[in-house]
């Protein structure tokens, strides 16, 4: 009963976004899907699904053609996809959530519980998923959440399973459970495609990797043989260096300290609380933890973005706690936020509007009244020159850009003066592999010219490699402090639990 896509193009305006690429999974078989930002892995997964059909081309299971007009076509033909962003109800319970759109009836229609939750452990017990259907789900953790997810597609009788960006959201110990419960379904028989940046763990998952480059397959790779290196120059298109290059730091003055700082979040629930800390000169510090746990609401204060409930923020000894976002960014503190899209860049607006989206106001940009926009279009062409961003011209709207791209556009514009404080939020999410090794060396470059780095990211990997020191938040706190060059992924992944330490 082997799945099979073949030859399988789809065209969108102006994009071929998969080119006659062929694919199969045997059951019992973990086949991980790799490739950059634009490879065409999720339109690929999205043909599989019944999201989108195919121009050309084909899908079959055992040889028999399919027509996989819709997704319930598809969870028909055997086909279960398990979200990047759970697709959740969070004030339903487990077993609701499961149930959902096949739910068993008692007399009169109502929805028979008992049943219901049958359903769940059932499923729940046969693969080892550890799940209450009573629990409301905006109660457990993500990894629990994954779980139901998961459950749901197996109720549905699910042969073949897509993972898309499966660890994305979890800590290293549930890591390990989520591959023990991937192991369980192979040894069951289903089928697994496991969609993943992560080249470490698609060497640990799979039977064999499938590599997708520019729409087009470019080869596969034998997990037991192939590198990371190899991996990423087969996405790439070139050597690519894995490794963050750093020295040791050499911390100076104190540039940013944060004094019991407390923070609501948008339902009035204190999301920070009580967090104490400092960032020095020639430093990189960066918080771990996994999304969700106060981070956004730390940075959009720490930029004056949202206005904090108590505490102080001092940059160069200065109290900033109540500024604006302009006055912050004048005093000389570099912003990435965390939604490039959302607060990083006007979509609509062009490469050259972009660069210059938070000086326009000042010179050599503006004349009072006026923009010289001459003078802007030309530093935009320089910074896209010495940023690497790949671009036709600079008044291309910067939605034409692909997602690496657009982020060195708001690293070129916020790098291009005299930085004292970087506040980096999930610099590189939904960025290619050669993009985060540009983007890494540019944030180290800030550091040793001087400047303190503060680093948020949900991705341990990107914290373990960049920082001098790392913070781990837990439920609105600091849960744990380590220093960068001894800590150890395990005990930083327990303090994002909440089993926090501190080693200095």
């Amino acid at each position: 009963m082997t799945l099979e896509l073949r030859g399988i193009t789809k065209r969108f305006p102006g994009v071929v976004a998969n080119d006659d690429v062929s694919l199969s999974v045997a059951p019992g078989e973990i086949i991980a899907l790799l490739g950059e930002n634009g490879a065409g892995k999720t339109t690929l997964m999205n043909i599989l699904f019944g999201l989108y059909s195919p121009d050309e081309g084909e899908v079959l299971i055992d040889g028999k053609q399919l027509e996989l007009s819709n997704p319930s076509a598809s969870i028909a033909a055997g086909v279960g996809m398990v979200h990047q962003h759970f697709m959740l109800v969070p004030v339903f319970t487990v077993a609701e959530n499961v149930v959902l759109g096949l739910e068993p009836t008692e007399a009169l229609g109502w929805i028979d519980k008992d049943a219901a939750d049958a359903m769940v452990r059932e499923i729940s017990d046969r693969y080892n998923l550890a799940v209450d259907p009573d629990s409301m789900v905006e109660d457990i953790p993500v990894g629990v959440q994954q779980r139901v997810e998961i459950i749901k597609v197996l109720v549905r009788n699910a042969r073949y399973i897509i993972f898309d960006e499966p660890t994305a959201v979890l800590t290293p110990q549930e890591v390990e459970e989520f591959f023990a419960i991937v192991r369980g379904l192979k040894e069951d028989g289903k089928g697994v495609i496991f969609i993943s940046h992560k080249l470490n763990e698609a060497l640990e998952i799979a039977d064999r990797i499938v590599v997708l480059r520019d729409g087009k397959s470019v080869g596969e790779a034998n997990p037991k043989t192939a590198t990371e290196n190899q991996l990423a120059e087969m996405m790439v298109g070139r050597p690519v260096e894995l490794e963050v290059q750093k020295g040791l730091a050499e911390p100076g003055k104190v540039v940013l300290s944060v004094e019991n700082l407390v923070v609501l979040d948008d339902r009035d629930h204190r999301t920070v609380d009580g967090v104490t800390f400092q960032v020095r000169a020639n430093e990189v510090v960066g918080i771990a933890g996994v999304q969700g746990n106060g981070q956004t609401e730390l940075v959009e204060s720490l930029t004056g973005m949202r206005p904090s409930l108590a505490g102080h923020v001092f940059v160069d000894g200065v109290d900033v706690t109540e500024w604006s976002p302009r006055a912050i960014h004048k005093l000389g503190i570099a912003h990435i936020p965390e939604d490039r899209q959302e607060s990083g860049l006007v979509l609509q607006f062009t490469v050259a509007e972009n660069m210059v989206l938070d000086s326009y106001y000042d010179r050599p940009y503006s004349r009072g009244i006026q923009m010289d926009w001459d003078v802007a279009a030309h530093s935009s062409e320089r910074l896209v020159d010495e940023y690497d961003v790949k671009t036709s011209r600079v008044d291309v709207p910067v939605s034409d850009l692909s997602g690496g791209n657009q982020q060195k556009v708001i690293v070129a514009r916020e790098f291009d003066r005299d930085v004292k404080l970087v506040v980096a939020s999930q610099p590189t999410r939904g960025v290619d592999v050669g993009s985060i090794e540009y983007i890494h060396k540019r944030i180290i470059e800030q550091r040793d010219e001087g400047a303190a780095v503060l680093i948020v990211s949900s991705e341990l990997d990107e914290v373990m490699a960049l920082s001098d020191r790392i913070l781990v938040m837990f439920k609105g706190r600091i849960a744990g402090e380590f220093e960068g060059a001894t800590a150890t992924t395990t005990e930083v992944g327990l303090a994002m639990l909440g089993s926090g330490g501190s080693h200095d």
